[in-house]
């Protein structure tokens, strides 16, 4: 199972990125996916997530509205659209699939048997 990430990278605050996951070694189309944020001296945040159809999406109330999943099932490719980036968005941004989803939060803790991207910097500068 792989899960390769990119499109992170030094954007201005106000900036859209649109970090990218492409899945391979598994059946992507049956994976509910999840997007985690690893930022310096906290711990992992992760409540993003999106169905395998791609229909549902759920945010936190920091990023709704402004960051967008969508999933290109035909590719095995997940994205994050992110807009009107502020400061606080720094961070490592992780793909993340079969990983415990509870009550609206993911799991800090990497559950076995759950796969992870390699993880992509955003680091939101002027």
């Amino acid at each position: 199972v792989q899960l390769v990430e990119s499109g992170g990278g030094l954007a201005q605050p106000g900036g859209s990125p649109k970090p990218s996951c492409v899945a391979s070694g598994f059946t992507f189309t049956y994976n509910w996916m999840y997007r985690a944020r690893q930022t310096p001296g906290k711990e992992l945040e992760g409540r993003q997530t999106i169905n395998s159809a791609g229909t549902t999406t759920f945010y936190d109330k920091s990023v709704k509205g402004r960051f967008t999943m969508s999933r290109h099932n035909a590719n095995n490719t997940m994205y994050l659209q992110m807009n009107g980036l502020k400061t606080d968005g720094t961070g490592v941004y992780y793909c993340v699939t079969n990983q415990p989803w509870r009550q609206g939060v993911l799991a800090a803790s990497r559950a076995p048997g759950s796969h992870w991207g390699q993880g992509t910097q955003v680091t939101v500068s002027s």
